[in-house]
């Protein structure tokens, strides 16, 4: 039994329909599982009640993490070393493997370009400091050998059908498709990484079925030539047909609907990502398994094609 434990987000449908290529037995958890594949298995459960995530764990061989706590430091702070802990605990007694699927809040903010699996580990947010706290967590229990664990890790992502938690999809192609003025972030200058969510979840598959991935960090494949804030607006704009109308969104700008919108509030702490070049590099995996990762021209070219067909259509 494969058993995903957040399932129903971006990354966990990904990863569950990446799964059938190496097993039939895939649990999918969460507090409304829905089925990705007919065979699935569904296992509604509080991840944060230690009994519960007891049970929808036993019998697992291997255990995906892709668990998204809401937004917010507080919550943060409480929840994910709890649960962290509670997961190893029994991860160790019924002796099943840990996959972890990772952001990159950890890292030193001047050390983005590029971000390798060997970045410093300094985190200049409170968020960054609850994830290297964790990632240090399950990474020292798989030193012990009491669990098997690695880590999969990954930039900002966007995908088809990837809903209220892809940055690029709420301020760039929603906005664009229905003929409104696109945002980004801080500086429209500086080149960002984006992982596509396809790409992330059969690598997340593809670490969790490969003996000789655990015990390691690793980065998801994504594409080594990311484009500007500018240049990502363009980009999406040419494809689906409209004009790229787009304003930057400043640090003041941010702050002040933060005063409004509780998300956004929470963000401000981020904004360190869009002032300076944020540049994923996956080559550790890219060269261990001979697999290149979606162009972002591809990427985009799919989106649309999957949630924005009429738009596009429309328009060209």
């Amino acid at each position: 039994m494969q058993t995903i434990l957040g399932a129903g987000g971006a990354i966990g449908i990904e990863l569950a329909k990446a799964l059938k290529q190496y097993t039939d037995e895939i649990r999918l958890v969460s507090r409304e599982p829905q089925r990705v594949n007919d065979t699935d298995e569904l296992f509604a459960a509080d991840l944060l009640n230690p009994g519960e995530l007891g049970k929808a764990i036993k019998g697992s061989a291997i255990v995906y993490v892709t668990v998204g706590f809401p937004y917010s430091y507080k919550i943060w702070k409480e929840k994910w070393p709890e649960f962290i802990k509670n997961l190893l605990i029994v991860c160790e007694n019924e002796g099943c493997k840990v996959v972890f699927f990772d952001n990159v809040y950890m890292y030193d903010k001047d050390n983005l370009n590029p971000m390798k699996e060997n970045t410093a580990v300094n985190p200049p947010s409170k968020k960054g400091e609850i994830r290297a706290q964790i990632a240090k967590m399950i990474m020292e229990k798989a030193k012990t050998g009491k669990v098997k664990a690695l880590i999969a890790r990954s930039a900002d992502f966007y995908g088809p059908s990837v809903k209220n938690v892809s940055v690029l999809t709420e301020t760039v192609f929603k906005p664009l498709s229905n003929g409104k003025t696109a945002n980004w972030l801080a500086n429209d200058t500086f080149r960002h990484s984006f992982t596509f969510t396809p790409d992330a979840g059969r690598a997340t598959a593809l670490l969790g079925n490969t003996e000789k991935a655990y015990g390691q960090i690793w980065h998801l494949p994504t594409a080594s030539d990311p484009m500007s804030g500018k240049e990502w607006v363009e980009l999406v704009a040419k494809k689906m047909g409209v004009k790229p109308r787009y304003r930057v969104a400043s640090k003041f700008m941010v702050r002040l609907i933060g005063l409004f919108v509780p998300v956004m509030k929470e963000s401000v702490e981020m904004l360190y990502q869009y002032d300076r070049d944020y540049v994923f590099d996956s080559s550790k995996f890219e060269k261990e398994f001979n697999y290149q990762p979606t162009s972002y021209e591809a990427g985009i070219n799919q989106i649309i094609e999957t949630d924005y067909r009429k738009t596009a259509s429309h328009n060209i």
